[in-house]
């Protein structure tokens, strides 16, 4: 397996940072995982525009030119000979000196970020899964709403990965977080949505609504293509903070990422949710959503086949 890194191609086990890399060293960076097929990204650009916009407001790096960065991880796709693929890409801030020593004057020290990109085979899912649906755990850990790096993919990813080891300890797929102030946030690794007396509902993102309204949700290109598909279908969608009481009240439940698209949850721990089985919106939505995926990659492959 070739990893792109800073611009050149390297065997996966010669892949290596500095151990003065931010990354590394302070956990200074930003990441985001994708899934192709065809040989292209769904929403590539989607997926890098959120990338800068973390890295900047951040104050990981100052800029970040992302188109050369999509041409890179088509390339690295290509170069692992692969047509279906996870990819993930990070973004450290290289081996970067944040705090100035006392007493002296002038800038931080930067140096070049640290850029690697790597494919995988997707993740497979079991198909049961998906037909019977899967229980989740509420975390024991809570997100602060005012934590400015909140609703951004950070490399300090240790108390998700944390929640969900004891998630699937206690047999459930997903850890459900909720708010310092006890408002549904977002999975581990994805967005929540409920459907809601035939209305699409999900928390407020990191962008959306007022400036006053705090938002700990990341704004997820898999949670925005599925809006899409409700509103083709004429289902009403809205954003709301939502209660616990929201969630065991919901008439169906159904979680968003890039790697599985539209996961729907039948249980909550122990409180079954509505009948116990996939709802109808959970269930069109995925195959919506499995449509557009399948249409938009295949269009960007034959277009890059027709250029070449």
């Amino acid at each position: 397996m070739q990893v792109w890194l800073n611009g050149k191609f390297v065997p996966a086990k010669d892949a290596k940072v500095s151990l003065f890399d931010s990354g590394f060293q302070h956990g200074v960076g930003v990441f985001t995982s994708m899934c192709a097929q065809h040989g292209r990204v769904f929403r590539v650009m989607s997926h890098l525009e959120r990338l800068k916009t973390s890295a900047v407001e951040l104050g990981a790096l100052e800029v970040l030119r992302i188109e050369p960065l999509a041409d890179a991880i088509e390339m690295t796709i290509a170069q692992n000979n692969m047509t279906e693929a996870r990819v993930r890409i990070t973004v450290t801030a290289g081996d970067l000196k944040m705090l100035k020593s006392p007493g002296v004057v002038g800038e931080s020290v930067r140096n070049d970020p640290t850029i690697a990109i790597v494919v995988q085979p997707p993740t497979p899912y079991p198909a049961e899964i998906f037909e019977r649906g899967v229980r989740v755990r509420i975390a024991d850990a809570r997100i602060n709403p005012h934590d400015p790096f909140a609703g951004h993919k950070t490399l300090w990813y240790w108390p998700r990965l944390a929640e969900l080891q004891l998630a699937a300890a206690a047999g459930c797929s997903e850890a459900l977080f909720f708010t310092t102030n006890n408002r549904a946030s977002c999975g581990a690794v994805s967005n929540i949505f409920i459907v809601r007396g035939g209305t699409l509902v999900t928390p407020w993102a990191r962008g959306e609504g007022n400036a006053e309204l705090a938002a700990p949700v990341l704004p997820g290109v898999t949670r925005a293509a599925v809006i899409e598909c409700a509103q083709e279908r004429g289902i009403s969608v809205e954003r709301a903070d939502l209660t616990i009481d929201d969630i065991f009240g919901a008439d169906e439940i159904f979680l968003t990422n890039s790697s599985w698209g539209v996961l729907p949850v039948v249980g909550v721990e122990k409180k079954t949710i509505a009948s116990g089985v996939p709802g109808e919106i959970s269930q069109a939505l995925r195959l919506d959503y499995l449509q557009l995926v399948e249409s938009e990659t295949l269009i960007a492959s034959s277009d890059q086949e027709r250029r070449l």
